[in-house]
């Protein structure tokens, strides 16, 4: 059973995924995907090899009250947040958009 448009003839769902725009529009969320995903990693994992290689520097005061090591995990959360409203962003300015486009011409 194929969907049926209202605005005139479209194109079937196998036409569209078998299209350039669909592919490089899958290209691109890997891109981007795979992108913040090593940011993340380098962020969390780098903390985490400051844990275990770094605690000297980490105990060193920043302050009176706060050291290195609470700064870089609260810096490692905030970061993290940052990452998730960069692909947000982008998905709602690029990506979203471009599905709708293909979606329209469904038949």
């Amino acid at each position: 059973m194929q969907l049926k448009s209202t605005e005139g003839p479209g194109r079937s769902a196998a036409e569209i995924v078998a299209s350039q725009r669909f592919k490089a529009l899958v290209r691109k969320r890997w891109t981007v995907s795979l992108v913040l995903t090593a940011l993340l990693f380098v962020i969390y994992y780098g903390y985490i090899l400051t844990v275990a290689y770094g605690k000297a520097f980490l105990s060193e005061k920043v302050g009176v009250y706060t050291n290195y090591g609470i700064l870089f995990g609260v810096l490692t959360i905030v970061l993290s947040w940052v990452l998730t409203v960069v692909y947000v962003a982008w998905a709602n300015r690029s990506y979203d958009k471009e599905v709708d486009e293909l979606k329209k011409q469904l038949r």
